[in-house]
């Protein structure tokens, strides 16, 4: 359920098209579904614009599942992240249409019998290194599930400062930039300076032993002199693609 198709009840019962019983059946799983295990949030597309997102860790193939089956039924595009082999494997036998990233680890089923929506604006993905490519790709998975047009460049990090301004152009594109960096995280910084765009740094837990797993990268954002730089969780580019998509959409409003 979105706020389109909310809006298509409301009218269909002014119109006299649709009983009040037949909406109320409709509707009366909203604002969520009690599975017992879990409380689906159908009312989350009427509220934020897109539907809940499906955290697979920690929950069983059979749980992610049912999850899954839900949000479908209800006419609302799914996506999962953090999908171990096993989930990945009962989606796809559960859901034909299902698309599996095996890199991102996500997995996305397209709403049954839609068209894809057209992608607006434009988000740029950099990764500051090959091995920062995992979180990267989540990053791309999500923000294009969201009807983002995704740009993504890997690889551009400041040991060789040269290969990012070869990308001058495509950065100053961007509505929104997602920047990904382990190590020293400092291509946040350096893009921030660059770019008169938001800028999303997520730090990510690869590098040597005082990197902590990240967590030097994810002070070095934090503490960025680069104005208009926001950090996310070490390895969240699900929450980076997020807010790079709904930034992307305000614009996407505002040309409309």
């Amino acid at each position: 359920m979105d706020r389109e198709s909310l809006r298509h009840i409301l009218d269909a019962v002014a119109a006299g098209d649709l009983s009040p019983e037949e909406a109320f059946r409709q509707l009366k799983s909203l604002p969520y579904e009690d599975l017992g295990f879990a409380h689906v949030d159908h009312h989350r597309s009427v509220r934020r614009g897109y539907p809940e997102t499906i955290f697979c860790q920690g929950k069983s193939a059979a749980q992610v599942v049912e999850i899954a089956a839900r949000i479908a039924a209800h006419g609302s595009l799914v996506l999962a992240t953090r999908a171990n082999p096993e989930v990945a494997e009962a989606l796809l036998n559960r859901f034909g249409t299902a698309e599996h990233d095996p890199v991102a680890r996500t997995i996305v089923i397209p709403v049954e019998g839609a068209s894809p929506p057209r992608a607006t604006g434009r988000v740029l993905i950099l990764s500051a290194g090959t091995a920062d490519g995992p979180v990267a790709q989540e990053a791309i998975v999500t923000a294009r599930a969201m009807n983002a047009d995704v740009d993504a460049i890997f690889d551009v990090g400041v040991a060789g400062i040269h290969r990012l301004l070869a990308y001058v152009d495509r950065l100053n594109e961007a509505r929104a930039i997602v920047v990904v960096a382990g190590m020293e995280g400092a291509l946040a910084s350096v893009v921030g300076g660059l770019v008169d765009v938001p800028v999303i740094a997520v730090p990510t837990s690869v590098g040597y032993g005082a990197s902590f797993d990240g967590l030097a990268a994810l002070l070095a954002m934090l503490n960025s002199c680069a104005s208009g730089v926001v950090v996310v969780n070490i390895d969240n580019g699900y929450g980076a693609g997020y807010a790079a998509a709904v930034i992307n959409s305000q614009g996407s409003n505002e040309d409309g």
